[in-house]
């Protein structure tokens, strides 16, 4: 079985960021770049198959500057086979489509059974990469799995829905399945496995390669463009109510319908 795993590089959600003067973007200077938190749990299903069914190989596919191979070696590192880069200058500014776009040119050239992927990327939380995916490569998708199991050309699915319940969902591979939460806990990388990672194959891929002119790629082939950046509202400081419970919570009480109007 061939499994892909795509993998974004993310600013650490523990990182402060600032915006640039001109609030055209944030300013990278200063950020922790870790991979995305829901690929991890894309890449570690992918190791799980991997160990339940003999002879599966795993195939990291990431979109990204220099920067992403940090990720790519760390998903290298956690067990995953071998990687393709796909880097070039002109992917930068990209939105969800045209990142989509290079990456179902990049698996049109490999062979996949499935393909694993976080539900959303913490940055931009578009929620939107792998369905396009799924629509340029004509296969069906599954979002949010929380338990996968695969079985002989195909996958039983299970979504977390409300009251506890789950949604069960049948599919014929190759398809597309975005993991979330509860899915499995990532492991950590080994020493032998960060030693061994240094020596895999990471194949670097262009625009060019991928048969995409520039102007189909990157900021100059988007649907969406970011026109402006801002900083959410500073939150107001919290009020204090001094004096005895039965004068403070009757102030509390008008105070929640007059004035916050939750009342």
């Amino acid at each position: 079985m061939k499994i892909v795993a795509l993998v974004k590089q993310v600013p650490d959600t523990e990182t402060k960021i600032k915006l640039l003067p001109n609030g055209s973007n944030y300013d990278p200077e200063g950020i922790k770049w870790v991979m995305n938190v829901y690929d991890e749990f894309a890449v570690e299903e992918s190791l799980k198959i991997k160990e339940a069914k003999a002879g599966t190989e795993v195939v990291v596919l990431s979109l990204g500057p220099d920067r992403a191979l940090e990720s790519i070696r760390t998903a290298l590192a956690m067990g995953a086979d071998k990687a393709v880069h796909l880097k070039d200058p002109a992917f930068e500014g990209g939105d969800a489509y045209t990142v989509a776009l290079a990456l179902s040119k990049a698996l049109k050239t490999m062979e996949f059974d499935l393909i694993l992927a976080g539900k959303q990327a913490v940055d931009d939380d578009a929620a939107s990469v792998p369905s396009m995916l799924a629509q340029l490569l004509g296969i069906p998708q599954v979002n949010q799995v929380s338990k996968l199991e695969v079985g002989d050309g195909k996958i039983t699915a299970y979504r977390d829905i409300e009251a506890g319940s789950k949604m069960v969902i049948e599919s014929p591979l190759p398809a597309i399945v975005t993991a979330t939460k509860g899915i499995n806990e990532p492991r950590y990388a080994s020493l032998p496995g960060i030693m061994k990672a240094k020596k895999k194959e990471v194949k670097v891929m262009t625009a060019a390669d991928l048969g995409l002119d520039a102007s189909a790629v990157g900021l100059a082939g988007s649907k969406v463009k970011i026109i402006g950046w801002s900083m959410p509202d500073e939150r107001p400081a919290g009020r204090v109510l001094p004096g005895e419970p039965e004068v403070t919570v009757k102030e509390l009480v008008r105070l929640l319908r007059e004035e916050a109007k939750v009342l």
